[in-house]
Order: structure tokens, then C-alpha cells, then sequence
């Protein structure tokens, strides 16, 4: 049996937002590894991890 095309595109979106998520572990892994670490900016890409993160979840 065939998908439909709107799992594809469901299927299509969580990869993107799987692929930000991805981008933004990084950035926080590598401001995370400065000497002195921008508090405020790791907050900001967390609570934007945590928001693709619950968007996931809700596909």
C-alpha cells in the first residue's frame, strides 16, 4: 500500500526540523566549549532545541 502524499510531507518537515535541531546542538556545543561561554545565548538555543523538539513530537 502506498503512503499518502501528506505523510510525505509530514515525513519531509520532521526531517527538517530534525536537521535545525541538529545545527543548533552544535552551536551549543561549540559555545559551550568557549573558555567563557555566552549564558544567555545558550539559553536562547536551548529553549529553541526544546521548541523543535516539542514541534517534533507533536507530528
Amino acid at each position: 500500500m502506498a503512503s499518502s502524499p501528506a505523510s510525505g510531507a509530514a515525513s519531509s518537515h520532521v526531517n527538517a526540523l530534525q536537521s535545525k535541531h541538529a545545527g543548533l546542538e552544535a552551536q551549543l556545543r561549540d559555545e559551550q566549549a568557549r573558555p567563557v561561554p555566552n549564558a544567555a545565548l545558550v539559553q536562547q538555543i536551548k529553549k529553541q532545541k526544546l521548541r523543535l523538539k516539542e514541534e517534533i513530537a507533536r507530528i
